[in-house]
């Protein structure tokens, strides 16, 4: 058997899309917004694909492996190329320099534009092999490998250029190995069913008072795999075809779910990760950069990021680099690269309008004066050519001049409204905003037929923002009166 660490340019280049994805999976949680080591989220990290050595199994409901069980069509002489990627662990510590010129452990060191501060950092690693598919009957194969233990320094200088202290980087020895089969299945198409096992195989045994710390060095953390067939294809596990419905029922996949990746409607890729996704995730063309915190939503926390103080960013910038870059990343952002983020639309449907009936009459002004008519919004009915999610395909309704009756009295754009919102149907902060003046920006009406006031409050410094964008505060008809100087 024939196998080998280096890839083809062709593989590596099939590869490289489906890192795009697994970037995001090695990298979920790393470090969270407010993006400092002192923010409590922070202090509980490495949360997905966990591979921790198998005595620390004892202790806690953790794993040491994963299993990818899934089918494959390989064609004949095809080659399958294995990637397998964690984050090692490196626990940075702060020095500070004596005046003897010796150097002690400090809790931060205060600079210019940055506070650094103790932090376990992770450095990327890949295993990498390819083989050829036809060697993988019976047993399979299995590759060990090891990560040493390593030690770095960095100096580090403050703004004059004169070293202050220095960064200690300590690595602790993981082992691991892959263990790699692949069986044709009975019938009439030549199927495969690939087994991919990832085991955390170190030696370490925890002292009687050891903790998740002391195992997070010895671990694969944000452990996942990528496969790639040069000639041939994956089944979907979700939607394989009718006759391969069962022996993808049988597939055994633990801590682990393979998905296809890559391009939608091509099956030579595979990524198999820790965190369900669906086949051919892809990261959103809006995004601007990696944010570490893929359950929030990027424009949520890019303008979360830009909000926090000089000092909070200061710390940031000192936690990590890759927190540094965020902060950046949030100072540098366009105006424009943030608006993309504001929301996109990806698929329309086409609506056939029903056309207006004929013989509406005109409209007139009170001195009797004909107006230019709106047949459409005379008679209620969906202006042609107009998509579905336009707010202008329905002419019965119109935000700017709707009006709803509170106390007797219309309510419409321009109008004045004191706030008063009921804790039954409202967000508990909104109650904060009784008793508040309100200016009226629109009366909108929902499908279900309810109606809303959309409203900006006096004196908030953000609501030129707020119009702007179309971010304004909703209420009720029942939650707000009248102002008396309206």
């Amino acid at each position: 058997m024939t196998a080998t660490t280096t890839f083809s340019p062709g593989t590596e280049a099939r590869l490289a899309v489906a890192r795009q994805v697994a970037d995001a999976v090695l990298f979920e949680g790393y470090v969270l917004y407010p993006y400092r080591a002192s923010a409590a989220k922070n202090r509980l990290r490495w949360q997905f694909g966990v591979l921790v050595p198998p005595a620390w199994t004892a202790r806690a409901d953790e794993h040491d492996f994963q299993h990818t069980e899934l089918l494959m069509e390989p064609k004949r002489g095809a080659t399958l190329a294995v990637e397998v990627r964690f984050l090692h662990t490196q626990r940075r510590t702060v020095q500070r320099v004596r005046p003897d010129g010796t150097f002690e452990p400090v809790g931060e060191l205060r600079l210019d534009d940055q506070v650094i501060v103790p932090w376990d950092e992770g450095h990327e690693q890949a295993v990498r092999l390819t083989v050829p598919v036809d060697t993988l009957a019976g047993e399979g194969i299995v590759v060990p490998f090891t990560r040493p233990a390593a030690e770095e320094t960095e100096p580090v200088s403050d703004s004059t250029g004169r070293v202050v202290g220095r960064l200690v980087r300590r690595r602790q020895e993981v082992m691991g190995a892959l263990r790699l089969s692949a069986g044709e299945l009975d019938g009439p198409y030549r199927t495969h069913r690939l087994s991919l096992v990832v085991e955390n195989t170190s030696d370490w045994t925890p002292d009687g008072d050891a903790d998740r710390d002391a195992a997070l060095p010895r671990s694969l953390v944000a452990c996942h795999a990528l496969l790639c067939l040069d000639s041939g294809r994956f089944l979907s596990m979700t939607d394989p075809p009718e006759w391969a419905r069962g022996a993808t029922a049988a597939c055994r996949n633990l801590h682990t779910w393979p998905v296809l990746a890559g391009e939608p409607g091509r099956g030579d890729l595979v990524l198999s990760s820790p965190i369900i996704l669906e086949d051919h995730p892809a990261i959103a063309p809006e995004s601007p950069g990696a944010l570490y915190d893929a359950t929030e939503i990027d424009e949520i926390l890019a303008l979360r990021t830009a909000a926090l103080t000089d000092e909070e960013k200061r710390e940031a910038r000192g936690t990590d680099a890759r927190a540094a870059a965020v902060i950046e990343l949030a100072d540098s952002m366009p105006p424009e690269v943030l608006e993309r983020l504001h929301g996109a639309v990806r698929g329309l449907r086409e609506v056939t309008a029903q056309r207006p009936p004929t013989g509406v009459p005109a409209l007139t002004t009170p001195a009797g004066d004909a107006v230019p008519s709106d047949p459409f919004r005379q008679s209620g009915v969906t202006r042609p050519d107009t998509p579905w999610w336009d707010p202008g395909a329905d002419a019965a309704v119109d935000p700017a001049s709707d009006h709803v009756l509170v106390g007797g009295r219309p309510v419409r754009a321009g109008s004045r409204v004191v706030l008063r919102p009921r804790l039954r149907h409202t967000d508990a902060q909104d109650l904060f905003l009784s008793g508040r003046l309100a200016l009226v920006e629109a009366v909108l009406h929902d499908v279900d037929g309810g109606v809303h006031i959309a409203v900006t409050v006096d004196d908030d410094p953000g609501a030129d923002i707020r119009r702007e964008q179309g971010r304004f505060l909703y209420f009720q008809p029942d939650e707000v009166d009248v102002a008396e100087d309206a």
